[in-house]
């Protein structure tokens, strides 16, 4: 995947890559209007891309603090300061810079992937790459990394960690090389690409395929019902 990012400055810590894919100009701004066309052009619906106008609404002011202590009237990011939008209650696989902490990343697994813990405690194998997180244990990683006094954090993490299920989801699970690659931004070029393919991205969880499995198999789960999951590659999320 190193191909999709050529073109950015070789010295870009892993936060900022991860949010250039919204930078659509490489000037280092993003404004409101990219982050819209960048959640559409991973799927996501109109209303969830206009959801995610609330990202400029809070994060634009602690990354605009890497130049002024005035705020942006116009709501813009500044990536180059993005390390200064990190909240509270986090996993804090990024560091206070932006960088990856990749031991973190697979501390993470091996303590809150309840399928793999169980695959170990029979006897089974691990290769260390086919980690997965499901909901529970989605929920319980929330709940490990809320801190004290913190509902803000709380509300961003869960926000982000719904919106990385809704868009990576394969067997109702986040698998680890997907999550990496979301880390360092690459699985965004790589989701936008396969969309614009005959085959499409084939992964994540739309309001389609909620109303498609609910109406005709009274269950929510797609990927418990044969042939649904990744049926339509045009969905939106």
């Amino acid at each position: 995947m190193a191909n999709l990012t050529a073109g950015l400055p070789a010295n870009l810590t892993a936060l900022q890559l991860h949010v250039a894919f919204w930078d659509t100009n490489n000037d280092s701004i993003i404004t409101p209007y990219e982050i819209y066309n960048g959640f559409r052009a991973l799927g996501f619906s109109i209303i969830f891309s206009l959801g995610g106008l609330l990202i400029p609404i809070f994060f634009s002011y602690p990354t605009t603090l890497g130049h002024s202590w005035l705020p942006d009237p116009l709501f813009r990011i500044y990536t180059d300061s993005i390390h200064k939008a990190k909240h509270g209650s986090d996993t804090g696989i990024y560091d206070s810079d932006g960088h990856l902490r990749l031991r973190l990343f697979d501390e993470m697994f091996d303590k809150m992937d309840s399928r793999s813990a169980n695959k170990r405690g029979c006897g089974g194998q691990e290769d260390g790459k086919d980690g997965s997180l499901g909901v529970g244990d989605l929920i319980r990683l929330h709940a490990r990394n809320r801190v004290a006094a913190d509902p803000a954090g709380w509300s961003f993490a869960a926000m982000e960690w719904w919106t990385t299920w809704l868009l990576l989801q394969r067997e109702g699970r986040v698998w680890k090389e997907d999550l990496r690659a979301m880390y360092d931004g690459t699985l965004f070029w790589k989701i936008r690409d396969d969309r614009m393919k005959t085959e499409g991205w084939r992964q994540g969880y739309g309001w389609q395929d909620w109303v498609d499995t609910v109406w005709h198999n009274g269950t929510w789960k797609t990927w418990e019902v044969d042939g649904t999951q990744g049926a339509e590659n045009a969905r939106e999320l």
